[in-house]
């Protein structure tokens, strides 16, 4: 397939050559299509699998594991290269999750309509561990917010002070329910999961998670059920040419 160049939202020439499959003996339409279940819904590996048996696609739950660890997060970056700019309000929350019964936080950022910009797992929620969630936030976007609005917590004021002091900062409570609302999906995998085991596993399935969820998330209530479905079949149509399943028959 040959490679185009394109110019994303934020004004970057990025490639949309889809990732190789070079040496995989499942067709692309499968492998995408398996990546996609397992992201976008409370699926285990296994359910995935018992589901692509239904449809007389034998393909173990080991399979299924390693197709979405080695393009989960490649579907996720190309997805993310198609969205728009972000908007100029940031909404930054943290939330605790339990990784091998240990206490660790995940830390979020969405802007003004709710579209997730980074997530990063980690062990504290001082100082330190804020000035590197808005750094890595700074470098990944390649953006710097117009306001950022987060809770109470006294260690994003510490941090917006050393990383983005010309940034209006507002601490509210109530003024960031866009970000604690965007913690829903994740705790609902969470649930399915039983939880995570190490904060690597953590980190790379929900750094893919929430690249590939939202994107099959429009916000339904704002939707006459004939632009729901219009909408959907857009963002399927994109799913195919980032995966590069686009024109291949479908066999799952």
């Amino acid at each position: 397939m040959i490679s185009v160049e394109v110019v994303s939202g934020r004004g970057l020439l990025v490639s949309s050559a889809p990732p190789s499959y070079r040496g995989h003996r499942y067709p692309v339409e499968i492998i995408s299509h398996c990546v996609w279940r397992y992201h976008r819904f409370p699926l285990s590996f296994r359910e995935v699998e018992e589901l692509m048996l239904e449809r007389g696609v034998l393909v173990s739950h080991e399979t299924v594991r390693r197709w979405c660890l080695k393009f989960g997060q490649a579907y996720a970056d190309a997805l993310r290269r198609r969205r728009p700019r972000p908007g100029d309000t940031w909404h930054l929350d943290e939330v605790f999750i339990k990784i091998n019964g240990e206490q660790k936080y995940l830390w979020r950022a969405v802007d003004a309509d709710g579209t997730v910009l980074d997530i990063l797992v980690q062990s504290r929620r001082d100082k330190a561990a804020a000035r590197r969630f808005f750094r890595r936030l700074l470098k990944k976007t390649r953006a710097v917010p117009r306001v950022l609005v987060t809770d109470k917590l006294r260690s994003y004021g510490a941090a917006h002070r050393e990383v983005m002091p010309s940034v209006e900062h507002r601490c509210h409570q109530g003024l960031n329910n866009r970000a604690e609302n965007s913690h829903q999906p994740t705790r609902q995998r969470e649930r399915a999961m039983k939880g995570f085991r190490s904060v690597g596993g953590a980190q790379r399935f929900l750094a893919a998670f929430s690249g590939i969820s939202p994107h099959f998330r429009p916000r339904r209530h704002l939707l006459t059920a004939t632009h729901y479905r219009a909408e959907m079949t857009i963002r399927f149509t994109i799913r195919d040419q980032i995966t590069g399943a686009a024109g291949q028959p479908a066999e799952a």
